[in-house]
């Protein structure tokens, strides 16, 4: 053994094994970066909404120039809701429906004012809202009312407000933490409200309440006044039906629903990352094939010592061991360093995830570790079976 390393020292070109460290690193890096990515950010695209099932679908009238020529209106009055309920794919349908008086809001986190504006306060059926029904409900003359803010609200805080005044990030069980008041004037009543969020939804655009609460507060504040909804809520059996389809493109209604984007959006990030991490693995590829390009030289050049070695008794096997530990050992560091490269990039990409999306899914670097494992074994064993092969081949000849 001892003398092969002798042997092996004598020819190894440094910068030909440089390059293939590097290369190969760089290879493993792209590969394992570009799963761990598509991993860590999935869920992202795929998450269900805590408070409203995938199978319920929100409808909105399409909105454009000719709505006002024609004189059409963006609101749905009974006949359409009757055309839409007695179609065979909607099993359930409800209305949105609006606060009709004017509704102010401020909100604070930890005492620190972070809004104070004029709102729009909006409620479905409670069937149509999965939530604990005792969190989910609203008395007469209470001065406290459940709500459910848009996802979309929190985001902007956590990115924008929160880093740029040292405040907490907020998650869906750090609701408590949020002090939102409702000042609602009308009918010449003046009155002030708690706020209390019970979660966020990322399919809401505006502030849900309680239907009790909507239903009662309209005909206290704005007493006789009630408008056509211009949302409605449908449960569906199979949202992917394609008679729903026809039907909201026939009627010129819009699907408000980012489910369809999500699918197309995850389409393509799985579509980028395959060809990132086919670019990874061909660089892979070339520096496999220069560590094979370099060993087939060190064991050229050294041939006919290694003739002696094979003829005074050495094995085809003890003979190739140095030059397989030498390819384990190199391919082995590439692995570690790719693994600890990735650990502090991911670290800094799952910082910005999480901002954005504080209640996404927790991941680990299993599957980019698992996936290096499985790549270090696979072309370890084929730098074993090739080393061996040229090995064996001068043996033969010598014989």
């Amino acid at each position: 053994m001892k003398l092969v390393w002798k042997l092996l020292r004598q020819h190894i070109s440094i910068p030909q094994f440089i390059g293939f460290f590097f290369a190969n690193l760089f290879g493993m890096l792209i590969v394992l970066l570009g799963y761990q990515f598509y991993c860590d950010v999935l869920p992202v695209f795929t998450a269900g909404d805590s408070f409203m099932r995938s199978d319920f679908i929100i409808l909105n009238k399409q909105i454009g120039a000719s709505n006002a020529i024609s004189g059409r209106t963006n609101t749905f009055n009974k006949l359409e809701i009757g055309d839409l309920s007695s179609q065979n794919f909607a099993e359930l349908v409800g209305s949105f429906t609006s606060n009709e008086y004017r509704t102010d809001a401020s909100m604070g986190i930890k005492g620190t004012n972070i809004l104070n504006s004029e709102i729009f306060l909006e409620s479905v059926p409670d069937e149509f809202v999965e939530v604990n029904k005792d969190n989910w409900k609203y008395s007469e003359g209470s001065k406290e009312v459940p709500i459910l803010l848009p996802r979309s609200y929190i985001t902007m805080y956590n990115f924008g407000f929160a880093q740029s005044h040292s405040l907490p990030k907020i998650s869906d069980g750090l609701v408590g933490m949020i002090d939102l008041k409702l000042f609602i004037q009308g009918n010449g009543h003046n009155d002030e409200y708690k706020g209390k969020v019970i979660g966020f939804s990322s399919r809401l655009n505006s502030i849900l309440v309680p239907q009790s609460f909507m239903d009662w507060s309209n005909n206290y504040y704005s007493p006789g006044k009630k408008c056509d909804p211009n949302r409605l809520i449908m449960k569906v059996q199979n949202p992917a039906d394609e008679h729903i389809a026809k039907y909201v493109e026939k009627k010129g209604y819009d699907i408000e629903d980012d489910k369809l984007n999500a699918e197309k959006t995850t389409y393509f990030l799985k579509m980028i990352i395959s060809m990132v991490m086919v670019v990874g693995l061909f660089i892979s590829i070339l520096s496999f094939y220069i560590l094979m390009l370099s060993i087939y030289l060190l064991v050229q050049k050294n041939s006919s010592k290694l003739e002696n070695l094979l003829l005074i008794g050495y094995s085809p096997g003890s003979v190739a061991r140095p030059y397989q530990l030498l390819t384990v050992g190199l391919n082995f560091t590439v692995f570690i360093l790719a693994c600890i490269v990735l650990f502090f990039v991911r670290s800094y990409y799952m910082g910005l995830i999480e901002t954005l999306f504080p209640n996404i899914d927790e991941t680990t670097m299993m599957p980019a570790v698992l996936l290096g494992i499985i790549l270090f074994l696979f072309v370890t064993i084929i730098n074993f079976m090739v080393i061996r092969k040229r090995i064996v081949k001068i043996w033969k000849r010598k014989e």
